[in-house]
């Protein structure tokens, strides 16, 4: 990659993470108004903030393979292919979605009393949102794929800003708990979604052509089963503390946690940017050196911030819940988050390379780690009843950097470590040595 290409990647990315951390502050400060509800109701928010997460597993490959297929669509017959695809993807998230509307209206009970919801219409409402989590990755992906990433980032402030300001006049100003904020929460998405839509529309609206769906989903598959590996990791933790512990003390769990899933956020737009350049790139017989500057670049802004979070861990407790001073007890826990999620931010960075080159072989191990933390979770939680309120909740925080700094290892062995073997035995075979010697003067 040229000295040319090198400044256009850092002012995307610098563009990427500036859009990013002003949508991601936007989004925070829904937490400002959102603390005023009863520490239950904010408890249930924070939980259900997260099974948001887990409903996007389902499409999150979507978006890696939209902007794969969007960026390797340089021939007609290939952007024919690809306004097919998108108009497919968006009946099939629908069917999936009501589905799942099925499914919740047969085990409705079973998740309120495990989430411990008050509001049945909390539940109904994180299922609205259900829908657009599904839709927005395509969008989201085609955007990416395009290298718009003007847009990109102006939708992620504007789904923040959305957000707030519904939060704002639904919890804030109408005194609405869990399920206003869930309603916030989907009226910014709709908002989002509909942009997204209007500016990809010269894409999904043409003409469209037959694709092969047979080896589209042998692509796919291992898109959303690597990318929901991590997806899961980010998300789990925090359903697992709603479902362990008393309602009352869930959301000082998930104050703390709101601040350490901040540093993921804050490194993703660093691997957004380097997606649809690996996969041109490779479209095109290039080399580049993008993860590099990607996974260099992320592991600068995660060590800032996780040093900052050393330094400062009761800060941005007291910028948030500045009215709430219960919830700054909880500031010991943030160092142990920044450095439990940044091997997982940085993991996040390979797992993007690897899934853009179609690297698969890596996914198996990637599902191996991320079931393995989601049954360790689990398995625990009778112990962590028994235990006091803080031991338990840096135990679980503990556990997520243990399997996050596993996931980094894995990732990183595919990345780096085949190729460096294959060095290592290449040099130490008899036929390199007689090949040096046979070139040696």
């Amino acid at each position: 990659m040229g000295e040319t290409h090198r400044l256009t990647f850092f002012r995307q990315a610098g563009w990427m993470t500036m859009a990013t951390s002003l949508g991601g502050a936007f989004m925070y400060s829904v937490h400002v108004p959102a603390a005023k509800m009863p520490p239950a109701e904010y408890g249930v928010f924070l939980a259900l903030l997260q099974v948001m997460n887990l409903l996007l597993i389902p499409a999150i490959g979507l978006q890696t393979i939209m902007a794969q297929q969007t960026a390797a669509a340089v021939t007609p017959a290939h952007q024919r292919q690809l306004a097919y695809t998108v108009r497919r993807l968006l009946v099939a998230g629908g069917l999936l979605w009501l589905i799942l509307v099925a499914a919740t209206a047969v085990g409705h009970p079973v998740l309120i009393r495990r989430l411990q919801i008050v509001n049945p219409a909390s539940l109904w409402l994180t299922l609205g949102i259900g829908l657009a989590m599904l839709w927005w990755p395509v969008f989201q992906g085609v955007l990416q794929g395009q290298q718009n990433f003007l847009w990109l980032g102006v939708l992620q402030i504007v789904n923040g800003l959305g957000r707030l300001i519904c939060v704002l006049a639904l919890v804030w100003w109408l005194g609405w708990h869990a399920a206003g904020a869930m309603l916030a929460a989907l009226l910014g998405f709709a908002v989002t979604l509909g942009s997204a839509a209007w500016l990809t529309r010269s894409v999904w609206s043409g003409p469209g052509e037959k694709v092969a769906w047979k080896s589209w989903a042998a692509r796919v598959i291992p898109l959303t089963l690597g990318a929901g590996a991590s997806q899961f990791m980010v998300a789990a933790d925090q359903i697992l503390v709603q479902d362990t512990f008393s309602r009352e003390v869930t959301s000082l769990y998930g104050a703390a946690g709101t601040i350490g899933r901040a540093l993921v956020l804050f490194t993703a737009a660093v691997f957004a940017v380097m997606f649809p350049k690996v996969v041109a790139s490779r479209a095109r017989g290039e080399s580049t050196d993008v993860l590099a500057v990607a996974f260099g670049g992320s592991a600068i802004l995660g060590a800032i911030a996780t040093t900052a979070c050393m330094l400062l861990p009761a800060l941005p407790l007291k910028v948030i819940y500045a009215s709430q001073p219960v919830y700054w007890t909880v500031a010991p826990l943030i160092p142990w988050f920044a450095w439990c999620m940044l091997p997982l931010s940085l993991a996040n960075v390979l797992i993007a390379h690897l899934l853009a080159r179609e690297r698969f072989r890596a996914v198996p191990w990637l599902i191996l780690v991320a079931a393995g933390y989601g049954v360790t979770l689990w398995a625990r939680q009778d112990t962590l009843r028994q235990m006091e309120q803080f031991p338990a909740f840096l135990s679980v925080v503990r556990t997520l950097g243990g399997f996050s700094l596993l996931l980094l290892s894995v990732a990183a062995w595919f990345t780096w470590g085949g190729r460096w073997t294959t060095k290592v035995l290449c040099r130490n075979s008899p036929g390199a040595d007689g090949e040096r010697s046979r070139r040696t003067p």
